[in-house]
């Protein structure tokens, strides 16, 4: 029987200066990607990519459509190597938008529009705090969250693994959690350089904005279940990504739900497309019999070529 793999795409913080320059230089379909990025969206995603600065790759305006752009690409260079059709795909929240391009939910152009917009919506919105909290037991998360909830409002932003998870809400709030975490014996607490309370309540507005652009965009059945954030369910109907998509801006990112959904269903291989390997440390820690793979440069992507070859027995060549 054919073992069954999904791809991954990331999210934000996965981004570095340098990322998809040799993918740029060395696939054509990658380099149509970053050309028709930079024309789409009227400023230079090859630039931001390839040389930075940091700073600017940094904001959530320019991070987003950087990351999609990126890993759009790397998918492109793999698809022109390998025929292998996933039985799913997923993205860690921005990653979401890849994961929906990959089953033909929208064109190019569209994913690119729609990120754009989503960041720009994000970004403006200003407040709030997150942290990552390292080791703690749900029992202790669940207490804490109550027990902060009278400095202001604080929940979950991300399920990332059972080992870590990400708080969202007031900054009062979110650092009062932190403490109480700490003190109930997490490992670490980590408060994230971030512009917003990203998956929390704070984002509502720009979700509400985001569900005006979403309504006029021509969106597609997918041809691959595509498990979205909210629920860790396969979606497929247009209809229900479209009422997904600006939900999933102030909802919390069932990721470790996400991956245990993929492989209950039987899937043994996940491919990280994208910059970095945040996705593939996450499974170690949500599925660690499952095999990972990552396509980040050229190096990688012809490694993973290999690998699938032997697995999957899925080339072109």
């Amino acid at each position: 029987m054919t073992k069954k793999v999904a791809f991954l795409f990331p999210g934000q913080g996965s981004q570095a200066a340098g990322m998809g320059k040799d993918l740029y230089e060395s696939s054509e379909s990658a380099k149509n990607v970053f050309d028709t990025a930079d024309e789409v969206l009227g400023k230079s995603i090859t630039t931001l990519c390839f040389e930075g600065p940091d700073e600017a790759l940094k904001q959530t305006v320019n991070t987003q459509p950087c990351i999609v752009a990126m890993s759009i690409a790397a998918l492109e260079a793999l698809r022109d190597k390998c025929d292998v059709i996933p039985a799913y795909v997923a993205g860690h929240s921005l990653g979401e938008y890849c994961a929906m391009y990959a089953a033909g939910v929208m064109s190019l152009e569209n994913t690119l529009k729609a990120i754009q917009k989503r960041a720009d919506l994000m970004g403006a919105t200003k407040g709030g705090a997150m942290a990552a909290v390292l080791n703690s037991t749900e029992e202790a998360l669940k207490e804490s969250l109550q027990e902060a909830s009278s400095a202001g409002y604080v929940d979950v932003a991300n399920y990332n693994s059972p080992a870590q998870v990400v708080i969202t809400g007031d900054e009062a709030a979110v650092a009062k959690a932190g403490e109480l975490l700490l003190a109930k014996g997490a490992r670490r607490v980590v408060p994230l350089a971030v512009s917003g309370a990203f998956h929390s309540k704070f984002m509502e507005p720009a979700g509400k904005e985001f569900e005006k652009f979403v309504s006029g965009l021509e969106l597609n059945n997918a041809s691959i279940p595509v498990i979205t954030n909210v629920d860790a369910q396969p979606t497929t109907s247009a209809a229900d990504f479209r009422v997904k998509m600006p939900q999933q801006i102030y909802s919390s990112v069932h990721w470790t739900q996400t991956i245990q959904k993929m492989v209950s269903d039987g899937v043994e291989i996940f491919v990280e497309i994208g910059p970095g390997k945040v996705l593939a440390g996450l499974n170690k820690k949500i599925a660690p019999e499952a095999k990972v793979f990552n396509i980040f440069d050229k190096a990688s992507l012809d490694a993973t070529v290999e690998s699938l070859k032997e697995e999957l027995l899925c080339l072109k060549n």
